[in-house]
């Protein structure tokens, strides 16, 4: 969803043309059933496992070699179909894609920048892949641990998840009504089981029914007829108060008149929420990022959360009950709303045209040990801290080193210091053969750095 509404964007954009190379249809049988069924078959079964592997791959640059390689052996028709695309930009919506792209930038498949668009709330390890020109994500706070880990502020830009911009526009909100037959004085719920139909939705469902305040509600059971079904003979008698469908494409209308969502914390639904200025009733988070969405929600005032299944019906009474606590919430969810998000990732892709931004090894193990801390890196000890170099020329970020191979630089390449500047030629980098066993990834980083020049100024930082 959010690379379908970017790439309408911007095929809208005079001059471009874009499409969308989806990895998972890409790949083999096996490795689809492996990325996809199976996570949600664990979701269901063994959800603390979901955020174990979520926890665990966390921290950036702690993926474990086997796993690449196996990525990449069952991704290469992705591979080549970018290859053959030759784009003059990568807009990558998942971590996977991003991989693949910053992986063809350094072996020079590619020349395209990547531009890397995060999906939830909070930034999780597995997005950070240099080389890459720009990296979108949901908040402000997440702009800042990701500068405070040693990701250039010059390449972070906070957007928003984006989503359809229909959800920040205004409704007829009669029409929408009309549609469904419903009543303007009672508050309207909208009961979510998502596109595959979850099973809890029955569970909502019973909740509802023994609800006090008076209310109406839409619930949408996707492409599950069987839960349809179930929920009909569930709420049969009831059918002034409740209205049952399948999957439905109305959800952008029924979001923008409705009351309350009542469904799962996951980046994109959520989004969509705040985009409308809908609050949240937020049920069984799938452990990991959804958790981590929903901590945002609630503090943003935007949301509540049920952590007991039998007592969903009584949360949502409580919501409608208190005079003025809708109100507040609606006020907490269009704060958060972002409905031009995808505008403004299409606009920057569009216009910058900033070479990659290249991470050392060393940076990179500075910056995991940075994320495994808690900490800034520029609390690390002496050497790990680190350097960014910027074009003197164009003023962006170029390349990320450690303070030890700053030194490195100085004592034994003949790299010129300057009043905060760093002077360095191809020619004296690559006749140090010392240095260049000695440190042969901060050589290849830096020569990548400086693109086709041969001689370099850069500003440290």
């Amino acid at each position: 969803m959010a690379g379908a509404v970017i790439e309408k964007h911007l095929q809208a954009t005079p001059g471009v043309w874009a499409a969308i190379v989806d990895v998972l249809e890409l790949s083999n049988d096996a490795y689809q059933y492996l990325y996809g069924k199976t996570y949600f078959k664990l979701v269901d079964a063994v959800p603390w496992l979901v955020g174990w592997g979520y926890d665990a791959n966390d921290q950036p640059f702690k993926l474990k070699r086997p796993i690449q390689i196996w990525d990449r052996l069952n991704t290469m028709s992705t591979v080549r179909k970018i290859k053959n695309f030759n784009p003059d930009a990568v807009v990558c919506t998942h971590f996977l894609p991003a991989r693949l792209a910053a992986l063809l930038l350094a072996r020079e498949m590619i020349s395209a920048p990547i531009f890397v668009v995060t999906t939830d709330y909070d930034f999780q390890g597995l997005w950070l892949n240099p080389p890459f020109s720009r990296i979108f994500v949901a908040r402000e706070e997440t702009k800042a641990y990701v500068e405070a880990i040693g990701v250039p502020s010059d390449r972070i830009t906070t957007s928003g998840i984006p989503v359809r911009p229909l959800f920040g526009e205004p409704v007829d909100a009669d029409a929408v009504r009309k549609r469904y037959d419903l009543d303007a004085s009672k508050p309207l719920l909208l009961l979510s089981a998502g596109a595959s139909g979850g099973s809890y939705t029955t569970a909502v469902v019973k909740q509802t029914i023994r609800m006090t305040s008076e209310f109406q509600a839409v619930v949408i059971c996707g492409n599950n007829s069987e839960l349809k079904n179930e929920v009909e003979n569930l709420v049969a008698g009831r059918e002034d108060q409740y209205r049952v469908l399948g999957y439905s494409t109305d959800m952008p209308d029924l979001m923008r008149v409705a009351s309350l969502f009542v469904g799962k914390p996951g980046g994109l639904s959520s989004s969509e929420c705040m985009a409308a200025g809908l609050p949240m009733v937020l049920i069984k988070p799938i452990p990991g990022q959804e958790d981590r969405n929903s901590d945002y929600l609630l503090e943003q005032g935007a949301a509540v959360k049920c952590n007991y299944e039998s007592t969903i019906g009584y949360k949502i009474d409580e919501v409608l009950s208190q005079p003025g606590r809708l109100d507040q919430l609606t006020a907490g969810a269009h704060r958060v709303g972002h409905p031009d998000a995808a505008a403004d990732v299409a606009a920057a892709v569009a216009t910058d045209d900033a070479p990659p931004v290249w991470i050392t090894q060393g940076a990179r193990e500075s910056i995991l040990a940075a994320s495994e801390q808690g900490s800034s890196v520029v609390d690390l000890p002496t050497g790990q801290r680190l350097h960014t170099l910027y074009h003197q020329t164009s003023g962006r970020s170029a390349a990320v080193i450690t303070e030890k191979q700053l030194d490195t630089l100085y004592t034994q390449s003949g790299a010129r210091l300057g009043d905060g500047t760093l002077s360095v030629s191809t020619e004296e980098l690559s006749n140090l053969r010392r240095w260049r066993r000695s440190e042969p990834d901060l050589l290849l980083e830096l020569r990548r750095a400086m693109g086709s020049a041969t001689e370099v100024t850069f500003d440290l930082r």
